[in-house]
């Protein structure tokens, strides 16, 4: 039975591995570690280890990492914490494989201590393109320390494969996200407003911005054009998730807490969970920002994106993601496609490039089936 430790550092990472960890945790030839931290441990953005905890799993290590600082040398002290920490757990936990996702710095000092540790990694969500953000750089940094990789398309599986990783380890299996809109049950209109005490109005759109983490002080003059363009909007509910612990986020906090303090029809929260941020898109006419999650789930839904800025560029994306710059005018005007009813008509008919769900039972069954024998020293794959 060989034990897979589990790390997550975010609300949303942790939506993604939710129904991954509930497969290894009913598995007979697997048997969870769990380890939590980062964000889910900070009562600055919502405390979300206590969802994990409520949804049944056990915390076999908590490791302390971010400072109270969204400042470059506050992040990097933050990483060093972090490897601190995580080299104790793994010391203890001795885990046969450990299975990260993504692209946050948290989860890159999992990886470069495990590594170290000389414990296999899998690797979820690899491959892919964000090139306004540090992520992309230590996305494929985990890959270089990762043995086995599963990707949400296939042009990101040639992509982990172009970086030298065997063809045999790559396996495409789509977004692990759109296994949430298939297993969670969502609620209903009134259910929501009840869950958020937030009415909803003529429109609604939900909206998630983080800092362009490439960029040196923008964040807040994207923010205070992005608040500008929606300060216009008449008779449009606006739900606010806030960003995560990156550089410059602190500030955005700020922002959206002023705009909200003097727009009724807004409202921020710390952390939706997976339940209820899921439940937004069902109920909405949009979402707005630069997360991810616009252009790996929302398609999913048949509603509309508004991808604002080079957080998100050269990811896939379906023909429901808007792209426009970080500028009033330009957010303005993909607002008014957004609304538009051939935009809306459109919708029905899109297609979500990251596949129809079944990525979470892919991952457990590879797992159930592969022989960890070997897999530490990895042979580099050419492609030419």
């Amino acid at each position: 039975m060989n034990k897979i430790c589990i790390v997550t550092s975010t609300r949303a990472e942790y939506g993604l591995l939710r129904w991954v960890m509930e497969g290894i945790h009913q598995s007979s030839k697997l048997k969870l570690q769990l380890i939590v931290t980062g964000m889910h441990l900070s009562p600055e953005f919502g405390m979300t280890i206590e969802a994990i905890e409520a949804d049944g799993f056990k915390i076999d290590r908590r490791v302390e990492m971010l400072l109270s600082s969204d400042t470059s040398v506050g992040v990097t002290k933050s990483m060093g914490l972090g490897m601190i920490g995580f080299a104790d757990a793994l010391s203890d936990l001795k885990p046969d494989i450990m299975l990260v996702l993504g692209d946050r710095f948290e989860i890159f000092a999992a990886a470069a201590s495990a590594m170290i540790a000389r414990i296999p990694i899998a690797h979820l969500h690899g491959g892919e393109a964000t090139e306004g953000a540090f992520d992309e750089a230590i996305r494929h940094s985990i890959t270089k320390m990762s043995h086995l990789h599963f990707v949400a398309a296939e042009e990101y599986r040639h992509r982990v494969i172009q970086l030298g990783e065997q063809p045999r380890h790559v396996f495409n299996i789509g977004g692990l996200g759109i296994d949430n809109i298939l297993r969670l049950k969502l609620f209903s209109r009134e259910e929501l407003e009840n869950e958020l005490d937030f009415k909803f109005s003529k429109h609604n759109l939900l909206i998630t911005f983080h800092p362009v983490t490439l960029e040196s002080g923008t964040s807040a003059h994207q923010m205070k054009e992005l608040l500008t363009a929606l300060s216009e909007l008449k008779d449009t509910g606006l739900i606010f998730t806030m960003p995560n612990a990156d550089t410059e986020g602190r500030i955005l906090f700020h922002q959206i807490e002023a705009f909200c303090a003097q727009h009724s029809l807004a409202r921020a929260y710390l952390s939706l969970g997976q339940l209820r941020y899921l439940s937004c898109i069902q109920h909405i006419d949009g979402v707005l920002g630069n997360s991810s999650s616009g252009l790996i789930e929302v398609p999913s839904f048949k509603k509309g994106t508004i991808n604002i800025g080079d957080r998100q560029r050269g990811r896939l994306r379906a023909e429901s993601v808007i792209d426009c710059e970080p500028e009033y005018k330009s957010i303005c005007m993909a607002l008014e496609r957004l609304f538009s009813t051939e935009f809306q008509n459109m919708l029905s008919t899109v297609e979500n490039p990251y596949g129809n769900g079944g990525a979470s039972e892919a991952v457990v069954s590879f797992l159930e089936q592969m022989s960890i024998d070997g897999l530490l020293k990895k042979t580099f794959y050419n492609v030419f």
